[in-house]
């Protein structure tokens, strides 16, 4: 559960803006304020099942823009680049060359 919140909330960070209020609104409070469902339902004055088919919606749309963007990917793939980059400038034997290797595989991510 806590990797589906963990990837909840990095989808919401990078589409969020595509989003309508309303789901805007759920997916902060379901997955940022850790809000029930039932207190967002109280909140709203709407049912818990109405909630609930909301976020269940909202979290495929998501999936289906990163599916599409792959901006989380994107980020997966160059924050990994970066820290081995990190690592090879902690070596003393740095090779000039695997630097520059891992600058290229970050030009490629745009």
């Amino acid at each position: 559960m806590l990797e589906k919140t963990t990837r909840m909330n990095f989808l919401y960070d990078f589409y969020h803006s595509l989003l309508t209020p309303k789901q805007q609104s759920y997916m902060s409070l379901y997955y940022l304020d850790d809000y029930s469902l039932g207190e967002i339902a109280d909140e709203y004055d709407v049912s818990r099942q109405a909630v609930y088919d909301n976020i269940k919606r909202t979290e495929a749309m998501l999936e289906e823009y990163e599916e599409k963007l792959l901006l989380f990917q994107k980020f997966q793939e160059r924050s990994k680049i970066l820290n081995k980059i990190n690592e090879m400038l902690k070596e003393e034997s740095l090779s000039r060359q695997s630097l520059i290797e891992a600058v290229a595989e970050l030009e490629k991510l745009n």
